[in-house]
């Protein structure tokens, strides 16, 4: 027998399955098949066996058993989390210009934060010896004949002192007399008040401390700022007990009663009420006697 012929017998081998009760070996059913169709019937599900583990692996199995989805699940994680920083980080520096903004004004210091010129304007050689400092434009100028120009009763600050804090009450920051009062066309925005020594000083209202510090000329100074954009300073402090960004309740003690600076004349609490930009005469507001 020829090679040929015996692997067409091999391949053309019929087998008979036959299926039997066993309590009487009765058939039940029976069917011929060949090593043909068994090695498809292998193939076949092999196949169907690859398909759905790729399927599994791709979908309910790929945390476990795709490298590719956890790479792709930790970028997507690094990257929510490099946005929410970036816009923490810009929150921070925002309000750590507006405290910046506030301790300027308090120390009487101004920054000019306008945008940098073009660069063709930026590459102009500058002779800074020529540059006087301290000389005001003449837009500048107009605008502060313009306001000086005007009587004080016409002024913006009765107008805002008369109506904008009449539902508010506000503690007494101390307890004594007013040895000086508000004064704006002497540039003395705030009250004097003489206590007695060691007397605690008072928030006049709930707030958060936003700035806390010594300056020479008004020695350590606290200033707060409180609700509908009201900042009241407390000046000429001996002793600070409360630290920038720490919440404060009307009343609460933050400072003690002292004699710090260049500008004291003696032991007392001078007071400023600043409401958007513009100075208010404590007095109208808070009784110190």
């Amino acid at each position: 027998m020829s090679l040929k012929q015996k692997i067409n017998d091999w391949i053309e081998t019929k087998f008979l399955i036959v299926i039997r009760k066993e309590e009487d070996f009765s058939v039940i059913t029976s069917f011929n098949i060949t090593k043909v169709r068994v090695g498809l019937l292998f193939v076949l599900v092999f196949m169907t066996c690859f398909v759905i583990s790729l399927f599994l692996s791709k979908t309910l199995l790929a945390r476990w058993f795709d490298p590719v989805y956890i790479e792709t699940e930790n970028m997507v994680k690094i990257h929510t989390l490099s946005e929410s920083i970036d816009s923490l980080i810009m929150e921070v520096e925002a309000k750590d210009q507006y405290v910046k903004n506030i301790q300027n004004v308090i120390s009487g210091e101004f920054e000019n934060n306008t945008p940098d010129a073009p660069d063709t304007a930026s590459k102009q050689v500058v002779n800074r010896g020529e540059i006087d400092l301290y000389k005001s434009s003449d837009a500048t100028k107009e605008i502060i004949g313009e306001f000086e120009s005007l009587p004080l009763e016409e002024s913006s600050f009765g107008r805002i002192s008369s109506g904008s804090f009449t539902d508010n009450y506000f503690f007494p920051p101390v307890k004594g007399v007013v040895s000086s009062g508000f004064a704006s066309g002497q540039n003395h925005f705030g009250v004097d008040v003489v206590a007695a020594e060691n007397e605690p000083v008072k928030a006049i209202a709930d707030g958060t401390v936003i700035f806390s510090s010594w300056t020479l000329e008004t020695g350590h100074v606290v200033a707060v700022q409180h609700s509908n954009e009201l900042i009241s300073i407390y000046k000429h402090n001996s002793v600070i007990l409360k630290a920038i960004g720490d919440p404060v309740r009307g009343g609460e003690i933050i400072s003690i009663i002292g004699n710090t600076g260049e500008q004291t004349t003696g032991q007392h609490l001078h007071l400023e009420l600043w409401y958007r930009g513009n100075p208010l005469d404590p007095q109208e507001f808070i009784t110190f006697d």
